[in-house]
């Protein structure tokens, strides 16, 4: 990566900047190298390190961070969600994050239809409150799961539904806003009362707002004619704001400045009409080009979106093993529109779409047409819109550049779209650069990842000259340099090709009024850096050989493992608070260190080596890792498939391999060896983990004092008759035979689980086999980062079963997290051993089992409600689940809760059980509380039933329990 420029400041400057900011705010102050390393980075190319961050508990916190920074002449940085793509999000500066606390929603006036919100507040967040009153907040970019006001403020962000709504900058009414001298006030349109009674406040703001005015009043004709004329202009501070047409309209000429003007406190927000009831339309082309020419012709239908796609997207998804059945859904072609309309009735909007579906046989390229009312495939349909472009970001061969932005975001007039692509995509492959192509083509927006090589002198030498030409092409057409994403750093250099020198010296002028020391995020939009410096991955990036016992792609050797660090493009879905599994510890702590990226981002730094000191000794970092419950969610959930857990084993192996571990990490990286064993003395056992005085010496160890433990069973299922029986019985088979994997926790807690699963699986006529000797999947072992262990126990399992495996018998396991050792760690330290591949085909749940071999099962007129374990989601999904409830009628359903929060052992460690206590009670339980009481609810999970015992007084059963009840 280039070089960031070091920080010109003082130590001692910044110091007493911190000690002073610690004794005069209630924010959270820090100046430490781990937070820092972590905001170094956003969704862009770009990385530089900040001088210290700032949460502020509140607004005063932030008009005093400004101060003081202000005082000691330290430049600063409103940042929201950090998911920006153009190196807006990050500098050397203070940065000053509003999203963890400052997320009020002070009033919604459903009559003036206006929202007034703190800058933290998130998108989805306002459109859940708005939708109460029959309103919505018109942009929803693709972020808006986690993206903040304050944020998109900043951006002038838009998203698929600007058809109908426009941008950010359309949907403002008034901004409080700060000054970096400290002045502070509220702006928005400004007639001439309100302008007197700006010059009558005196000071910087009468300066403020004069110079404003006679900064328009200058350049008025400039202003006019400079600007081009089309919806999805972004790139540029607004200054046709404030215009008299345009009502000088002070708060939308802010919208869009990049945080270099002013910091943002409040914003009265405009909602705006919610279509409730909406269709999709679906057009399937022959080529991305077809689907642009058609767009001008289907506009005047008044869709309230319209996205466009090619088949690079979809193909990087099927390739992924991504989508496939939401792929199915959609018609026939190699690119697609996705057009929606809304109604207040589903007739009015079915009415709508049809007059799609009706001129789809006159559209260019004739395209083949699905229209779709189910709300469910609707959904399942956009997330491929949403999810594609972050999951094909990810190169599926290490040794070629990646798909990254970098040119993403241009737009033009609707009606150039199709020749404008065209152009555009032949100017890619003269530069031999692939892309895909997707974007809001109602609006004439592009979106494109492209191979640049960034990691080579040559490569940013060709990604300049391609710049240049992209830039002078989108011009041409009159169009814009961003459509969406702002300008930054990545496209502040080439506004000089868009705007005439007029313009820029009045967007330089514009900057000097709010911001005449400079301090506001200096070096974005305007007076930017160069575009090829401050890069992530530059040319003095290397990857660095890291030794592992896992493999993680044969091509690299031991660097596999830097490969991995690369995975993390920033586009913070694992800061969203609803929907999937990933990331119970941000959503219990709103916390970017304990978020998946803010992780991912730790472990890059810490190889990268140079802000994280003691590498795999640093502290920071194992606090960060302590936290994450290893629910693999990341794996799956994130678009291109961190996996922190596996981060974490790594880290914790050598973070253990200088000292010792804690007697309480390595009980329970055993537990797998000694719980068998404690069953014969479970009453003592289960006396002590319930008196007083015990409990109070194992807080000494880490301990939790109020945990509930589970109970050992007087016998385990090995010690039981059934086992006996099976064992006694092997080789006289009855039947079609499958082994019943024996896990460690059904057998010493619950071994009543175990001897439900044979009697399922003898009643749907199969014999039952065991191993003939317990050993453990060693699911514990990578949570404490023991592997070397885990690997021994990995192979004692695989010449155990090698017989069994070369039977090709099925392994029916009824642990979850069993499962996903063999799916997921095995596959990674076995990589060759075609014991370990068998194996991994032949594993499998008892609902995929069932599922799989197409079994019968009564049909039953009963509700049940099934929660699914992080590691079933994660390593084999809930299409078990559905197909069992759909044989037992269909009424029973999938429950949409993630992680329940207790993670094995993570609920009972002092550390961590508050943050379990967290998720229990406030992500898990809610989804509970709308079960109904008559319903039975069914938790795999071990762990997940603990927790639906204690947070609900609910009595769950296994599926196996379930099944063996109905059965009989």
């Amino acid at each position: 990566m280039t070089k960031n420029n070091p920080i010109p400041f003082d130590l001692n400057l910044l110091l007493n900047l911190r000690s002073k900011l610690e004794a005069q705010t209630s924010a959270e102050v820090r100046f430490d190298a781990a937070t820092r390393a972590i905001y170094a980075s956003e969704a862009s190319n770009y990385r530089q390190l900040p001088i210290g961050i700032v949460i502020p508990r509140n607004v005063d916190d932030i008009v005093t961070t400004v101060r003081l920074c202000m005082e000691a002449g330290i430049p600063i940085l409103p940042r929201g969600a950090g998911t920006s793509m153009c190196g807006q999000a990050v500098n050397a500066a203070v940065v000053i994050d509003a999203s963890k606390y400052l997320h009020a929603i002070h009033e919604i006036d459903p009559a003036r239809r206006l929202a007034r919100v703190e800058p933290g507040v998130i998108c989805d967040q306002l459109k859940g409150e708005a939708a109460k009153v029959g309103l919505t907040f018109g942009p929803d970019p693709a972020t808006h799961s986690r993206c903040t006001l304050g944020g998109m403020i900043g951006n002038n962000s838009c998203g698929a539904h600007s058809v109908m709504a426009g941008k950010t900058v359309e949907n403002v009414e008034r901004l409080e806003i700060l000054t970096y001298d400290g002045e502070r006030f509220w702006v928005g349109p400004t007639d001439e009362a309100t302008y007197q009674e700006h010059i009558k406040a005196g000071g910087r703001r009468a300066e403020i707002v004069r110079g404003l005015k006679q900064l328009v009043d200058r350049n008025e004709e400039q202003i006019r004619e400079g600007f081009p004329k089309l919806k999805r202009r972004v790139s540029g501070y607004n200054l046709d704001q404030l215009l008299p047409e345009n009502g000088f309209n002070i708060a939308r000429a802010l919208v869009g400045v990049e945080g270099t003007c002013v910091t943002v406190l409040q914003a009265e927000t405009i909602l705006v009409k919610n279509p409730t009831h909406r269709v999709l339309v679906v057009l399937g082309y022959e080529d991305i080009y077809y689907a642009a020419d058609s767009v001008p012709q289907l506009l005047p239908l008044n869709p309230i979106a319209m996205e466009g796609l090619d088949d690079g997207i979809i193909d990087g998804l099927k390739v992924r093993g991504m989508k496939l059945a939401d792929i199915e859904e959609l018609p026939a072609g190699n690119a697609w529109l996705m057009i929606e309309f809304g109604a207040l009735s589903t007739e009015e909007a079915v009415a709508f779409a049809q007059n799609a579906v009706a001129i789809a046989p006159q559209l260019p390229g004739r395209p083949s047409v699905r229209l779709v009312t189910d709300a469910g495939l609707m959904n399942r349909i956009w997330t491929i819109r949403e999810t594609g472009a972050s999951a094909t970001s990810l190169g599926l061969d290490p040794n070629e550049p990646d798909p990254v932005v970098g040119w993403e975001d241009a737009a033009v007039e609707p009606e150039h779209l199709g020749k404008y692509l065209r152009e555009f995509k032949a100017l890619v492959s003269s530069y031999g650069y692939k892309t895909n192509l997707y974007g809001h083509f109602g609006d004439g927006c592009i979106h494109s990842r492209i191979t640049f090589d960034l990691k080579s002198q040559d490569g940013l030498d060709n990604w300049r000259a391609f710049l240049d030409e992209a830039a002078h092409l989108v011009v041409r057409y009159g169009g814009s340099l961003s459509g969406e994403h702002g300008d930054g750093q990545a496209k502040g250099e080439y506004l000089r090709i868009m705007y005439s020198d007029e313009i820029m010296n009045a967007f330089a002028e514009f900057k000097a009024i709010w911001d005449p020391l400079n301090k506001m995020n200096p070096g974005k939009l305007i007076h930017a850096m160069p575009v090829d410096a401050n890069l992530r991955l530059g040319p003095d990036y290397e990857r660095r050989d890291i030794p592992s016992q896992f493999t993680y792609d044969a091509r690299l050797g031991d660097k596999g493992l830097a490969r991995e660090t690369e995975r993390c493009i920033g586009m913070g879905k694992c800061r969203s608070l609803d929907g999937g599994t990933m990331c119970p510890s941000f959503r219990a702590t709103r916390e970017e260190k304990y978020s998946t990226r803010g992780r991912a981002r730790l472990f890059f730094e810490l190889l990268k080596g140079d802000v994280i000191e003691d590498a795999w000794q640093n502290e920071e970092v194992k606090d960060s890792l302590d936290l994450c419950l290893s629910c693999k969610g990341c794996k799956t959930d994130c678009p291109t498939n961190v996996n922190i857990a596996r981060y974490k084993t790594e880290f914790l192996n050598r973070y253990y391999s200088e000292k010792r571990r804690p007697l309480m990490d390595a009980m329970i990286g055993r537990i797998g060896e000694w719980l068998p064993h404690a069953t014969k003395l479970s009453p003592v056992l289960n006396y002590a983990m319930g008196n007083p005085l015990v409990r109070t010496a194992g807080a000494y160890f880490g301990l939790a004092r109020e945990a509930k433990f589970p109970k050992i069973a007087a016998k385990s299922f090995r010690s039981g008759a059934t086992a006996k029986r099976i064992l006694k019985n092997e080789g006289s088979s009855a039947g079609t035979e499958v082994l019943l994997w024996v896990d460690s926790f059904n057998n010493g807690f619950t071994p009543k689980v175990l001897e439900a699963g044979v009697t399922v699986l003898e009643a749907l006529g199969f014999t039952v086999k065991l191993m003939k000797r317990h050993v453990c999947c060693g699911r514990p072992y990578y949570d404490v980062g023991m592997i070397d262990q885990a690997k021994s126990n990995l192979e004692q399992i695989l010449d155990q079963l090698e017989p069994v495996l070369d039977e090709g018998l099925p392994v029916i396991v009824l642990e979850p997290s069993c499962l996903s050792v063999f799916r997921d760690e095995m596959p990674g330290l076995f990589p060759t051993d075609q014991r370990a591949k068998k194996l991994e085909k032949s594993i499998m749940t008892l609902s995929e089992f069932i599922k799989g071999r197409g079994l019968e099962l009564p049909s039953i007129d009963e509700d049940i409600r099934i929660h699914g374990h992080c590691h079933q989601k994660s390593c084999g999904g809930m299409g078990g689940e559905q197909g069992v409830l759909e044989k037992l009628g269909g009424k029973g359903r999938v429950i949409a809760a993630g992680c329940c929060g207790v993670a094995g052992a993570y609920a009972y460690h002092s550390k961590t059980a508050p943050i379990a206590k967290i998720i229990g009670e406030k992500e898990f339980k809610p989804h509970l509380d709308k079960i109904p009481q008559e319903a039975t609810v069914v938790a795999d999970g071990f762990s997940c039933r603990g927790q639906i015992r204690s947070v609900s007084g609910r009595e769950p059963l296994h599926l196996a329990e379930y099944l063996a009840k109905i059965l009989g």
